[in-house]
């Protein structure tokens, strides 16, 4: 048994201490909104914070994060800067299949926590990680770039 702290709540994850955090989430927890997508950390599609940094959770073992705080897509709504991402992103219709959406989203995130006025650099820096096979890189920047204004 591992206990987390996910989305600011402590939970008991019955699963071996090798497991991916992925993985509990999803098949421990129920909370599937943190997706597979390559199980090597190079899509993006599984992208969590820990403590407040973007990590890929698909090679994250959950003996590793016992002690720290885990949040998900499904905590972004709970603050502003989370809050002003997932309306840019409906403000611009980021998403086209969605898959990816979700670590982008999270990384997004993670940039205007730590650089609230991101240079398009900064933007394509902290974005490199995530793969859109749908190619909307473009209204991912321009949202990234819209919340940022909001939460100035």
């Amino acid at each position: 048994m591992t206990t987390l702290n996910v989305n600011g709540k402590t939970v008991d994850v019955d699963a071996d201490p090798s497991t991916p955090l992925l993985w509990a989430l999803r098949d421990n927890l129920g909370m599937t909104g943190t997706k597979f997508g390559c199980g090597m950390a190079a899509c993006g599609a599984c992208t969590v914070h820990i403590n407040g940094t973007a990590t890929r959770s698909c090679v994250m073992p959950i003996s590793s994060v016992a002690q720290v705080r885990v949040n998900t897509i499904e905590s972004m709504g709970d603050d502003k800067v989370g809050r002003a991402v997932l309306d840019a992103w409906i403000r611009h219709d980021v998403a086209q299949c969605g898959y990816c959406q979700n670590g982008q989203v999270m990384s997004a995130v993670s940039l205007l926590r730590t650089k609230p006025k991101p240079t398009d650099t900064d933007i394509d820096q902290a974005m490199a990680g995530n793969i859109c096979r749908c190619g909307t890189y473009q209204r991912i920047r321009a949202a990234i770039k819209d919340a940022a204004r909001a939460i100035a």
